[in-house]
């Protein structure tokens, strides 16, 4: 029966955690950015979700992520798009969205999206962490 208990109460802690942990969806056309990212963050105690078509982002399902890392140019649908889409969508507007792009005017491209901040590449890990730990903890 002590073994029992101990496992059921790990079972709750566990769940506890899983609740706790800021989930994160990383949008990227390129895999090998998509494996680095999902690493990196994972590492820092984030659940990460990546997909490397934009179509798949307007088809999230519940529970929706706490942030988007969303690149501008994406195979299927544009990021562009996908961002004021998102933004415009009263279940999904909440949801902060990072742009990320090699463009030179990425600033202005995520600014023109509604986007909530941009990241340029190629980036400081270090400066990637940062910009999402200000948005998954303002929550």
């Amino acid at each position: 029966m002590f073994l029992f208990t101990d496992y059921k109460t790990e079972v709750k802690r566990v769940e506890r955690v899983r609740k706790l942990k800021k989930r994160i969806l990383v949008a990227d056309d390129n895999p090998a950015i998509l494996d680095a990212l999902k690493i990196m963050l994972e590492e820092e105690g984030y659940e990460v979700e990546t997909t490397v078509d934009g179509a798949t982002v307007l088809d999230m399902k519940k529970p929706l992520p706490d942030l988007l890392l969303l690149d501008i140019w994406m195979s299927g649908v544009d990021g562009r798009d996908v961002c004021k889409l998102l933004k415009s969508t009263t279940a999904t507007k909440h949801i902060p969205i990072i742009m990320v792009s090699a463009a030179k005017d990425t600033e202005q491209i995520a600014k023109d999206s509604g986007a909530d901040d941009f990241i340029a590449k190629p980036f400081q890990m270090d400066h990637l962490l940062a910009t999402v730990a200000k948005y998954v903890n303002r929550q």
